[in-house]
């Protein structure tokens, strides 16, 4: 079967997700700027989300590249990231809503932990389809960024009981890492 179902439908899907965290910031009534004061929570949850939900978007397109054709099985643990992204915008705007309190801190952890975990099943499963030899076997080798962002959503949830700044600065960083292109993929394709 050809992936560009699967790419249209994901892109659908992600776009729906952004389209949504940003339909949750209202507009505060007046026009002074110290009414923006009280949404600074709301927006520096939707800014963090947005920055993961394109990391993931970014990573998904390099990764969906590196196919060349989709399985049943491949399909479904799309729709399993898929699946734990939609659930981006309810606990960024819970989160926001509740000024990082520590149980919307640390439900956002257990999205992205549950997102993260997903991504490696995908890649696991576009792996296993493709073969060891394949050009995304090559380009993932041990994964250690992904298997390293996972364990750090783990420790940020736990973190997030006992002080949720912690948590909050365990997933930026996350962010962060990620932000740093990966050219792993596009080089190994290149060679391929």
């Amino acid at each position: 079967m050809g992936k560009t179902r699967l790419e249209a439908f994901s892109d659908g899907v992600i776009a729906i997700i952004i389209t949504i965290m940003v339909l949750e910031l209202r507009a505060p009534h007046g026009s002074e700027v110290g009414v923006l004061m009280p949404l600074l929570p709301a927006f520096l949850s939707y800014v963090l989300s947005f920055i993961h939900i394109a990391i993931y978007w970014n990573n998904h397109h390099h990764l969906i590249h590196t196919a060349r054709h989709v399985t049943g099985g491949i399909l479904w643990a799309n729709i399993h990231l898929l699946f734990w992204l939609s659930l981006v915008p309810f606990v960024t705007a819970w989160m926001g809503e509740n000024h990082f309190e520590q149980r919307p801190v640390a439900l956002y952890g257990v999205v992205m932990l549950m997102s993260g975990v997903a991504y490696y099943i995908l890649t696991t499963t576009l792996i296993r389809h493709h073969g060891p030899e394949s050009t995304l076997r090559a380009a993932v080798g041990n994964d250690f960024k992904g298997i390293i962002s996972v364990v750090m959503y783990a420790v940020a949830i736990a973190a997030s009981f006992g002080n949720r700044w912690i948590g909050l600065a365990i997933y930026w960083a996350v962010a962060l890492m990620w932000l740093i292109p990966d050219p792993r993929i596009e080089k190994a394709h290149e060679r391929s």
